[in-house]
């Protein structure tokens, strides 16, 4: 099955645009979780089974892996997703962007050391550098076109030759999309980031590309509102999104009951985005 075939069943079979990022800190655990070797697995682990039957997507975050030397552990916890929520879409947050072999290097770990159905890309180097994870058909690249943080602004709109000539401009985001749309698709599965903090840049996006799926970080923490998200990127059928969140699921609780609480938490977003679709 292919990615575009395995995104549309997860969105059915889960009645739910939810993906769950996997962000863990270990500063913000329970007490319990304190000190114990495994304690960034255990977490993550209590948080995907709880919540593996509410979400199309799960994204693990690889730095926050890395900076505790835990690659080892976050390829567990990606095996522990595809062995026991394998209708749930894998994608790997990693947003790589670099040249020649290294790419390839990126495309590797992401596809095959981490098994990831997808991953996040940055498309600053160009087409080219892309070009390693666009030859992966089988599964997806979503590349970063209108983030989420408030300084996206200085760069994603500043205004940009649509043309070559200088005669006509839009904003960079603008051109991202346009590109991914008409160049990009037609090599490969190919999706956008947009945040959720961007309402009007969002339905700019979605005029854009037409049926692409959108990775839409932002909502909860950062405060993207789920019903203007849906509103925005939603497609005609009302799907089209992943709409991600973070921190308001995995830290919803700091007692022991923090599974409990990440799942009451997906459940609310859930319920909250199928409301307005």
């Amino acid at each position: 099955m292919d990615f575009t075939a395995r995104l549309d069943a997860a969105w059915r079979r889960s009645n739910s645009l939810v993906c769950v990022g996997l962000d863990p800190d270990p500063a913000r655990f329970p007490a319990t979780l304190h000190g114990r070797p495994n304690a960034i697995e255990e977490f993550c682990r209590n948080i995907i089974d709880a919540t593996g039957d509410a979400v199309c997507a799960f994204k693990p975050q690889i730095a926050y892996f890395a900076a505790h030397g835990a690659e080892s552990t976050l390829e567990r916890v990606c095996e522990h997703i595809r062995s026991n929520h394998p209708h749930v879409v894998l994608l790997l947050d990693a947003k790589r962007g670099d040249i020649g072999d290294t790419a390839e290097m990126y495309a590797r770990e992401a596809f095959d050391r981490y098994g990831a159905d997808a991953v996040t890309v940055n498309p600053w180097l160009g087409s080219d550098a892309l070009e390693p994870f666009f030859a992966r058909r089988d599964r997806a690249t979503f590349v970063l076109c209108r983030t989420s943080n408030a300084g996206s602004n200085e760069v994603q709109s500043l205004q940009v030759s649509n043309d070559g000539s200088g005669s006509t401009s839009a904003p960079l985001y603008e051109l991202i999309a346009r590109r991914a749309a008409n160049e990009w698709s037609k090599r490969a599965t190919v999706g956008l980031v947009v945040g959720a903090t961007q309402p009007a840049e969002l339905r700019r996006v979605r005029d854009i590309v037409g049926e692409m799926p959108l990775l839409v970080p932002g909502v909860g923490a950062q405060g993207g509102d789920p019903a203007t998200v849906v509103r925005n990127g939603a497609t005609s059928a009302g799907f089209g999104l992943i709409v991600n969140s973070s921190r308001a699921i995995l830290y919803a609780s700091d007692g022991d009951d923090y599974a409990t609480a990440s799942r009451s938490a997906t459940l609310a977003l859930r319920d909250a985005l199928n409301a307005a679709r």
